[in-house]
Order: structure tokens, then sequence, then C-alpha cells
């Protein structure tokens, strides 16, 4: 008996074509794919290489039975919890100075800029070159104006990260009023107007208009300031060497220094103890962005 199957039977139903990459998505894979290789190059690799390397227990044995380790991390505190805090606290005053719609003050915020937009190798190696205690030109005009020998400013270890903490303010100070001042430019002038009107001092148009307003920002800066500022090793190890006696090491220049000592597990592994530091402040600024 002959079985006849019509045209609209499911049987005969043509089978899905496979889907085809579209002109745009096929420019879109060939322009992606230089920057995968360098993101793979450049990121994965070293990344992973890194981690392999830290992988052995006997590394970080080694590191914590290292006091250097142990300053350098307390160290790193004392930068993130003072050098950060201070700097944000100074960048958000002074963002209120330079909003202001002056001439003068326009002018001055050129020269406030220029720390931050000259390179940073050859800044902080002259302010090096400034404190040096025999020649320097700091210890010059001490000795011109009081006839007294100055310090040496970089041969005591509290006295040279606090010189190195206040060159990273100094360094990265006009970003961050720059990123502050947007916020305030943000705020709508209609508050301030109605403030003035029922006779708001300063400090209550900041209390209760300017900080609200400015909360979310100020806070997110500081995070990735902190997260930033961890990588960082430009501000210790140009200025003072991670010395005297290697006391003013933070935790990314700890890491030059067993390199520059042929200990590479040690490296990656003082490189891996800063993770507890960089994960949470990641995990809060992200939280915080995706409101």
């Amino acid at each position: 008996m002959a079985i006849t199957l019509s045209a609209s039977d499911p049987a005969l139903a043509e089978a899905p074509r496979p889907a085809r990459l579209t002109p745009p998505q096929v420019w879109g894979i060939v322009m992606l794919a230089p920057y995968l290789l360098v993101f793979l190059a450049f990121v994965v690799y070293p990344v992973g290489y890194g981690l392999w390397l830290a992988r052995d227990p006997a590394s970080y044995v080694a590191l914590f039975n290292d006091p250097i380790f142990a300053r350098a991390a307390v160290n790193t505190l004392i930068f993130l919890l003072i050098g950060i805090n201070l700097k944000m606290l100074i960048a958000l005053f002074l963002s209120g100075f330079f909003v202001q719609q002056r001439g003068w003050i326009k002018w001055l915020s050129v020269i406030f800029i220029l720390p931050w937009a000259v390179p940073s190798i050859p800044t902080i190696l002259s302010v090096r070159f400034m404190l040096n205690p025999e020649w320097g030109v700091v210890n010059q005009l001490i000795f011109k104006f009081t006839g007294e020998d100055g310090p040496n400013w970089l041969n005591n270890p509290s006295v040279a990260l606090g010189m190195a903490i206040g060159m990273h303010i100094w360094k990265s100070l006009p970003f961050w009023t720059l990123i502050l001042m947007t916020g305030r430019l943000a705020i709508s002038q209609d508050l301030f107007e109605a403030a003035e009107v029922d006779g708001a001092t300063w400090m209550q148009k900041f209390r209760y208009i300017t900080w609200p307003s400015m909360q979310t920002l100020y806070i997110t800066c500081t995070l990735l300031s902190m997260i930033w500022t961890l990588g960082d090793f430009n501000s210790v190890y140009l200025l003072t060497g991670g010395g005297p006696a290697d006391l003013t090491h933070v935790l990314s220049t700890l890491g030059i220094r067993y390199l520059r000592l042929d200990q590479l597990s040690l490296a990656m592994a003082s490189i891996v103890c800063a993770m507890p530091l960089v994960l949470p402040l990641v995990y809060f600024m992200m939280k915080r962005l995706s409101r």
C-alpha cells in the first residue's frame, strides 16, 4: 500500500539552515581580533604565568618570614588610609575653589594642573635631587636663610615615607580635583540661589546641597584611587628606592626588589598578597556603579 505525504507534512519540513554571519559581524570580528590577541599576550598570559609561579606554598612561607614584607604591608596601609583620604579631602575643597567663575582663578587652574600633566619619572627624580642633603636646592635654601644644615630628608624612614605620600598627593591631586569639579558643576544653581534667599551659610550649603549631590561620586573616586595607588610604584620607588634599609617599601615596590634579587617566585607571591586588598575595593566600586 503506497503512502503519500503532503507538502505540508512536518516530516518534509525544510531543515533550518545554519546561521551565517552578516558582513558587519564579520568585520566586527576582524577588527576585534587584534585587540583579543594583544589582550591574551599582554594581560592573560602574564597574569596566568605569574599565578603559576606563585602557586608554591613555600614562597609564601619565605615571604611571611621576611621582616621587610611585614613593613611593606604596613606602609601600604598607611599610604592608602592617610595618603588617599587626605588627597581626596583636599581635592573636594579645592574643587569648590576652582569652580568659581573668576578670571584669575582660571589662570591659576592652568598652573595647578601642571603636576599631573608633566611626566612622572623626570618630575619625581627632580624632587629627589632637590631633597639631596649635600647639593639639593631645599637644604641650600635652609642654610642660606638659617645658617643651619638641612635634614637628610630621605634617610629617616618615617620622613621618607611621608615625602613619598606628599609626592603622590601633589602629583595626582589635580586629576581628582577636576573630576570633583565636574560633579559640582552638575548641581543645579537654583538650589544654591534658594539657599541664599533663606540665609544659608556656605557650610549649610555644603552640608545640605553639595555633599548629598556628590557623595556617590566622592566615594567612587576614593575607591578607584585606592585601586590605582596599589599598583603605583613611581612615588615610592623613584623617590626613596624603598630605602633607607628597605623600610619604605610598599607591596608594589616590594615585587621589584625581589625581581632585582632574582627571586621571581617571591615577587609574584608579594603581588598575589595584594589581592585581598584589591578585590574588595573592586567589588564595592562595581556595586556602587551598578546602582
